[in-house]
């Protein structure tokens, strides 16, 4: 077949809702964008267990520690589960982490805010996941095979995230005062950052039309997120916090709930390396992965002896 062909056989695959696999033929864009995607999923997984891995010990009770800390395990396999779908293209896991860690490749920007108080951790649960399950529910029907199944995992352990998080914030806005005015507070401050998880509008984005050309997502930036806002707006009604925006009202019309402007410079500022926790979360990752050098070294060499063993056996 040429080039030609191997293209249209490629598109017509896509268009039938087939799965792609790791030893089917491929575009080398459509590669190309998935390596992108996928790691940069992956190493927000990673980073993201450093906001809530810092209040482990500090969490109210027992019963929160062991939340947490089996949520901060989760996410840890996360990443795995997607570096390891994401070597499926031909690239190596140490490329990828060096690629973030000392060079250009990006994680979700939502993890470079601080967690001031335990609410913040409830209100990732809440919001942050929620999100998060809203947009990788849409990437478990993703054309890429071990993509798509690494999602359908993660959004069940995901499923639980959220809840526990919408549980502990619906406790705290039902305590004391100031347990309430921390939630609402924790409330107001992730708001607008969970809005610009999902990307930039559309029409700013350069990638979004592209993935969902090739059947790597199903549905834009915008109309994930505005699934997410009508889904969220009831829920926060439901347990007395506020959303920190005077223009949410909710259009008959439309059937959505209509939201303001959310504060792109911001978005835009955090993404180039400027957010509040930028710099302190690759410290961390990095000071992590330079420490960790000899495992790395130890348990390859292991699998290097343990195979020739098992070559000399056969």
């Amino acid at each position: 077949m040429t080039e030609d062909e191997k293209r249209e056989a490629f598109r017509e695959r896509i268009d039938k809702g087939e799965k792609i696999e790791p030893k089917d033929w491929m575009p080398e864009q459509y590669k190309q964008q998935l390596i992108r995607m996928m790691s940069q999923h992956a190493h927000s997984e990673i980073v993201g267990m450093l906001p809530e891995g810092n209040w482990i010990t500090r969490a109210p009770s027992l019963k929160r520690k062991i939340v947490l800390l089996a949520k901060v395990q989760d996410e840890a396999g996360h990443g795995m589960y997607l570096y390891s779908a994401t070597e499926t293209l031909g690239v190596r896991r140490q490329d990828l982490i060096e690629d973030y860690l000392y060079g250009t490749a990006k994680y979700s920007s939502i993890f470079n805010y601080p967690t001031l108080t335990f609410a913040d951790i409830c209100v990732i649960g809440w919001l942050v996941d929620g999100a998060a399950i809203v947009n990788q529910t849409m990437l478990a029907k993703s054309s890429y095979g071990p993509y798509s199944r690494a999602n359908i995992r993660i959004c069940k352990e995901e499923s639980f995230h959220k809840k526990q998080g919408y549980e502990m914030l619906a406790k705290m806005a039902d305590g004391t005062s100031d347990q309430q005015k921390m939630a609402q507070d924790a409330v107001n401050r992730w708001w607008w950052p969970t809005l610009m998880m999902f990307g930039p509008h559309d029409e700013d984005s350069p990638n979004s039309a592209e993935l969902i050309k090739w059947g790597v997502k199903t549905k834009t930036n915008d109309e994930l997120r505005q699934d997410f806002v009508d889904r969220t707006v009831m829920e926060a009604k439901a347990i007395g916090v506020t959303l920190p925006d005077p223009e949410l009202k909710y259009n008959e019309e439309t059937g959505h709930w209509e939201f303001g402007e959310i504060p792109w410079d911001e978005f835009w500022s955090v993404i180039k390396g400027n957010g509040p926790m930028n710099r302190e979360r690759m410290k961390t990752r990095r000071k992590a992965y330079e420490e960790g050098e000899w495992v790395r070294e130890a348990a390859m060499e292991y699998a290097r002896k343990r195979k020739l063993k098992d070559e000399k056996a056969s």
